[in-house]
């Protein structure tokens, strides 16, 4: 797999009928390792190393319906009251992230209202602060760690 623009993080692989999984410490199972996985699974592992999120406020790939339409999302990091406090979008790294990127996120965002939102290929991280009564988003260098929660 691709070296991606997080720490480096030590995983667990498996390899079954030529296809190698990756363990998902939130999911506590193996999963297909796929591009968007392994940037998944990276930010997973950022969430939790670098940000000091607990692993039990991370919830990864549930549905939600936004507009009567079923949707999945890739990464949640809850409050401890259960509101969403930080939604993440993942892509692979081949797919360039675009203004149709932001879209799709802010749209999940409708319905989920996470104060703040992350969007990465894996190679570009971008993180915004929603500023509701405004009806916008403002651009931050990173996350906050769990401790300013």
């Amino acid at each position: 797999m691709l070296r991606l623009n997080f720490p480096t993080y030590t995983f667990r692989f498996k390899n079954s009928e030529n296809k190698v999984s990756i363990f998902d410490e939130i999911r506590k199972k193996f999963i297909i390792l796929t591009p968007e996985e392994w940037v998944r699974q990276h930010v997973v592992h950022y969430l939790m190393n670098e940000k000091k999120y607990p692993k039990s406020l991370i919830n990864v790939e549930k549905v939600l319906t936004v507009n009567g339409l079923r949707k999945r999302y890739d990464v949640v990091v809850f409050n401890p009251d259960g509101s969403i406090h930080i939604l993440v979008e993942c892509k692979a790294p081949e797919v360039r992230i675009s203004q149709a990127t932001f879209d799709q996120i802010a749209r999940y965002n409708m319905t989920m209202k996470a104060r703040f939102l992350n969007v990465t290929n894996g190679l570009n991280h971008f993180y915004c602060q929603m500023d509701f009564e405004n009806e916008k988003y403002q651009f931050l260098q990173s996350l906050p760690d769990y401790r300013q929660v």
